[in-house]
């Protein structure tokens, strides 16, 4: 798939957002990508699933692990592309942990996957998770690296569509000092 053609997919399906937006980061922008939208139809799922798989199957990924809650469906979509499992972290006390009975051992090799890449927080906080579960983190990738490619891991990364959207601390925020309200449309409450 294309730049362009991930863009109009975005686009058809309602996910690419314009307005004043808060991120999980705290971060505010005037653009959003709500994933969510474009993963609820399987077709896409399946298809973005396999064309990150392809990119990063050369890492040799045993499992892949997302952060709950947005990157739990493309994980999964990413996993059944390689045919390795899939699993996903999720919060508790404030910090991301494998639950439900999930494990990793020291003989996993991990690809992290999320859904918008921002900051890294995500994807970091996620590598932390394997780590500390004896596993070896392998790669990481997402569907958006909406930092226009500024975020470095130390491990390989990929994503299928990079976008530079503007992002501003909340009090150097144009569109707060405008009087715009500001919506906060993620999964996760804004970190302070």
């Amino acid at each position: 798939m294309t730049r362009d053609e991930l863009l109009d997919l975005f686009r058809r399906s309602g996910a690419l957002l314009e307005g004043h937006f808060r991120l999980s980061s705290g971060l505010h922008s005037p653009g959003y990508l709500q994933c969510a939208l474009v993963l609820q139809h399987p077709k896409h799922a399946e298809a973005l699933g396999r064309a990150i798989a392809d990119r990063t199957r050369d890492l040799r990924p045993s499992l892949v692990l997302s952060p709950a809650l947005g990157g739990v469906v493309i994980g999964h979509e990413v996993g059944r592309a390689l045919g390795v499992r899939a699993i996903f972290a999720e919060r508790q006390d404030g910090a991301l942990a494998l639950r439900r009975g999930f494990v990793i051992s020291e003989t996993d090799r991990v690809l992290v996957i999320e859904d918008v890449l921002t900051t890294g927080g995500s994807t970091r906080e996620t590598m932390q998770v394997a780590r500390a579960a004896g596993g070896q983190v392998v790669g990481a990738a997402s569907l958006v690296d909406r930092s226009g490619g500024a975020v470095r891991f130390d491990v390989p990364f990929a994503a299928l569509l990079e976008i530079a959207l503007p992002t501003h601390e909340p009090d150097q925020c144009p569109l707060c000092a405008q009087g715009l309200p500001v919506v906060k449309p993620g999964s996760r409450p804004v970190v302070a």
